[in-house]
């Protein structure tokens, strides 16, 4: 039985690392670059879990922040996107402060909020009709320049079934759909 644990344990904590530089992530990019995909990301490290009972979007004195290391981590996302031949986006936020401050600190372009892209870890039950309007928003985009989502884990997960870690993305082919193809696993 602890065997068990322990290997269960192990399996979850390497399976928790991003997948990095595969043949896969080529096509990956090539398809964000083309506008055949979009990039959803976690925000950037911002420590605890969930939000202060006090929670208000409008006052980031209320929410968990990013810190430091966090503001570096978003920072780092500028010159990896330009190695891989992306050097504008069009950026869309949750509303929360730690993801907003995430697409900023990533300077490749304006920043739009989006309310889908809001948190659901306290209301659980808002979360497909969330993801279902993340997918018609998306869907609906006008062709341009790649496409950047910065969210949370629950909603990166609910769309992908992928837990990412903070500031890591998941390049998706589009048009998005409940069952998404998922192209790869990045982070700078």
């Amino acid at each position: 039985m602890i065997t068990r644990c322990v290997l269960t344990a192990l399996l979850g904590f390497f399976c928790s690392f991003p997948v990095f530089a595969t043949e896969s992530n080529t096509e990956a990019w090539e398809a964000l670059r083309e506008g055949r995909a979009v990039l959803m990301l976690r925000h950037a490290l911002a420590p605890g879990t969930g939000d202060p009972g006090n929670f208000e979007v409008d006052d980031c004195s209320t929410q968990r922040n990013l810190n430091d290391r966090g503001r570096e981590q978003a920072r780092a996302w500028k010159p990896y996107l330009a190695e891989h031949g992306i050097t504008e986006a069009r950026v869309f936020s949750s509303q929360c402060c730690r993801c907003l401050d995430t697409a900023r600190e990533m300077d490749m372009g304006p920043v739009k909020e989006m309310r889908s892209l809001n948190s659901f870890f306290r209301n659980r039950g808002d979360g497909q009709m969330q993801t279902d309007q993340t997918i018609a928003i998306v869907n609906e985009l006008e062709p341009g320049p790649p496409v950047v989502l910065v969210s949370h884990q629950v909603n990166v997960t609910a769309l992908t079934d992928v837990f990412p870690s903070s500031n890591e993305g998941v390049v998706i082919a589009l048009p998005l759909s409940e069952n998404p193809t998922v192209l790869a696993r990045v982070s700078p």
